[in-house]
């Protein structure tokens, strides 16, 4: 995802420049991944101009994320959420991705070191398709990982740490070494997991299927969105324990993230899912409804869409 520096950023209280947010080399974030963030994405809509989606939810879970890693925030939900629609005002965004993040500074070294500050900040920069224009219509091509996914009794996989993500740039860069977009990642015991940075559903005969929490997935908030819309929608959804070979007979699978959005897979280890590029309706359904909520075409009767003002 390239970055496109905007005019500020919002760290601990205060818009700053964007080159001036920097922070020392002796980072206990940087030392030992002690640190918590979320993706988020503003859209531009048609009735209420650029408005964060799912702000709430999205900041509910940085702080629930920063208390199981005792990474202090002093600011309240509606604190942050106020700066995320402020940080798209201040740069004049309309669409746009949103990384909110708290770490431990610099203090002292050590894992389990108590004398750390904590930092918190905000960053916005305009926001294309993640996975490439073309993706969400034609679809990508995937690989199953040879690397696992951290077993639950590691760290928190419902939990979005920044050390959490060494798993998913390993399965990420094998993909692309193989020539795949992205990586599939399964549990320690062989089970599908999730992919590199989305969570993955599979359609078959009407139903949709999607690994479960202890599937050492981070529930997602497009996972939840997606569920939510297909429910609305009379579809079927089920969370359960998917094996690898569901993988190959499905009749549709996609990925959802804040970045992908619903982004369908073409193929698995170079084999066709489905009928390929010729039918992929229940996925297609799902994309209209969910770009839907920003045109005015599906009402937002849930509350997700916070407009930016």
């Amino acid at each position: 995802m390239p970055i496109k520096p905007t005019k500020l950023i919002w760290r601990n209280g205060e818009m700053i420049p964007w080159a001036q947010a920097t922070t020392h080399i002796a980072t206990h974030g940087l030392q030992y991944g002690t640190a918590v963030f979320e993706g988020m994405r503003a859209y531009e809509t048609r009735h209420k101009g650029p408005a964060v989606f799912r702000n709430r939810e999205h900041i509910e879970r940085l702080l629930f994320s920063a208390k199981v890693y005792r990474i202090a925030i002093n600011y309240s939900l509606d604190d942050l959420m106020a700066v995320c629609r402020e940080i798209i005002r201040v740069n004049d965004l309309r669409a746009a991705y949103i990384r909110p993040v708290a770490f431990l500074g610099y203090g002292e070294m050590g894992p389990s070191a108590q004398n750390c500050p904590s930092e918190v900040a905000v960053m916005a920069w305009p926001l294309g398709a993640y996975l490439g224009d073309e993706a969400l219509k034609k679809g990508i091509d995937v690989s199953v990982s040879s690397w696992r996914r951290l077993a639950p009794s590691t760290t928190p996989a419902g939990v979005k740490a920044a050390g959490n993500y060494l798993s998913s740039r390993l399965i990420g860069m094998e993909a692309k070494d193989q020539g795949f977009v992205e990586g599939i990642g399964l549990t320690h015991d062989g089970l599908v997991s999730e992919g590199a940075g989305e969570n993955i559903f599979i359609v078959h005969k009407g139903r949709i299927i999607t690994p479960p929490a202890a599937a050492s997935i981070l529930g997602g908030i497009t996972r939840d969105t997606v569920i939510t819309l297909a429910r609305d929608s009379g579809i079927e959804v089920t969370e359960q324990s998917v094996p690898r070979e569901m993988l190959y007979y499905a009749d549709e699978v996609f990925l959802t993230g804040t970045a992908a959005e619903i982004t369908p897979v073409r193929a698995i280890d170079r084999i066709e899912v489905g009928s390929g590029n010729r039918g992929r309706p229940v996925t297609s359904a799902l994309q209209e409804k969910f770009f839907g909520l920003f045109t005015g075409k599906t009402e937002d009767k849930w509350g997700w869409l916070d407009p930016v003002g």
